[in-house]
């Protein structure tokens, strides 16, 4: 869940949702990141548009 948590940072902050920026967000956690789990949410959320989706869910988090 930790590595979902990641992207969804890395997008609100406008940053683009790659394997290096969830894996320095993971670490600086204090969490040993895995390689695979990383590359797996990476692999599964391109082409997601993430605010759409978020939207859609209804999701109560500020959207800029």
């Amino acid at each position: 869940m930790e590595y979902v948590y990641a992207a969804l940072i890395l997008h609100q902050a406008g940053k683009k949702v790659d394997e290096a920026g969830i894996k320095k967000i993971v670490e600086s956690a204090g969490i040993k990141a895995d390689d695979a789990n990383i590359k797996a949410v990476v692999s599964s959320l391109e082409g997601v548009d993430i605010k759409k989706t978020l939207e859609e869910a209804g999701a109560k988090v500020e959207l800029k």
